[in-house]
């Protein structure tokens, strides 16, 4: 009951990156140092906790510091260094896709011992709250701060691949933090303030959903995707109808290869007795659109006539 919640939500997100998917020996890795961060999170937290009970008489200020900083922040730091010095230099690492993949599995691996502590101390009602609460919570605010980890992977200057990870962090540590915080002042402002971290969960699960298309369609456009997976994300399938007036001429070649690639890799290739070449297909193919702007097709027909003169 402690790990099941976890690994659900893992292998959700795990199974969003259809295109490439992660070897699982890395994933592996990552999800057991996620789980072994909580070591030095505890230490840390302790830490720090002990410094912020100085202010225990401003209960509010209290709780901001413990919810953003000594929970929020350090945490979603320790998942940080697990993605970044343990996935992010390795070559599997190639899709955006692959930061929120991988920052999930370290989150996952670290809600994983979280509730496993929790549940040995709360008994398995408090496992069964956190398993729709807590956990989703991890991977959402984690999951966002890995979109932007791997756009920072693939970002032109090193000013930009900082901005970028501190860009996640940042909003992984409010999300994370927002939680944190209107469940430890329920004392002081009433159990009805708890009620809040619902919107904050399910918000955050839309907003990371739009992240993965994004990442997705990123990947794809950049040709980090397998060419088949490219295909059935960015062209319908054959035979169904185009707009070619609304394509420009680089459009129009594009379409048509991608069209004889998708012919290939299903078996769908012309017959031999028939040869045609690409550049004829597109030809015929514009003809039959009628795209080609009458005054065009009467200046080519007049060359034509000319070279015939001559």
């Amino acid at each position: 009951m402690a790990v099941a919640p976890a690994v659900l939500v893992l292998l959700y997100y795990y199974n969003q990156d259809k295109a490439k998917p992660e070897p699982k020996g890395l994933i592996t890795k990552v999800f057991f140092l996620g789980f072994a961060s909580i070591i030095p999170a505890i230490i840390i937290e302790l830490i720090l906790d002990a410094v912020a009970e100085a202010i225990l008489f401003l209960p509010i200020i209290y709780f901001f510091i413990k919810s953003f900083i000594v929970a929020g922040f350090v945490e979603e730091s320790l998942k940080l260094f697990v993605v970044k010095q343990f996935a992010y230099k390795d070559a599997h690492f190639d899709e955006v896709m692959d930061g929120i993949v991988y920052a999930v599995v370290a989150s996952m691996g670290f809600a994983c011992f979280e509730n496993v502590l929790y549940v040995t101390g709360g008994g398995w009602t408090l496992a069964l709250l956190r398993a729709f609460t807590a956990v989703p919570l991890h991977a959402v605010a984690s999951g966002i701060m890995g979109y932007y980890i791997g756009k920072a992977k693939f970002a032109q200057t090193k000013s930009d691949e900082t901005s970028l990870i501190f860009k996640g962090l940042l909003i992984a540590v409010l999300i994370h933090g927002a939680y944190d915080f209107f469940l430890f002042s329920m004392p002081v402002l009433g159990d009805a303030v708890g009620l809040l971290v619902i919107p904050i969960i399910v918000g955050s699960f839309f907003f990371l959903k739009k992240k993965i298309k994004l990442a997705i369609a990123e990947d794809v456009s950049e040709g980090r995707t397998t060419e088949e997976y490219t295909l059935s994300r960015l062209m319908p399938l054959p035979g169904t109808v185009q707009n070619f007036s609304k394509m420009s001429r680089t459009e129009l070649y594009r379409h048509l290869e991608m069209e004889r690639m998708h012919r290939q890799i299903h078996g769908m290739t012309q017959p031999k007795s028939q040869p045609q070449t690409f550049k004829e297909e597109l030809e015929k193919q514009i003809e039959n659109e009628s795209i080609i702007p009458r005054e065009s097709q009467k200046s080519k027909q007049v060359g034509l006539d000319m070279e015939g003169e001559k």
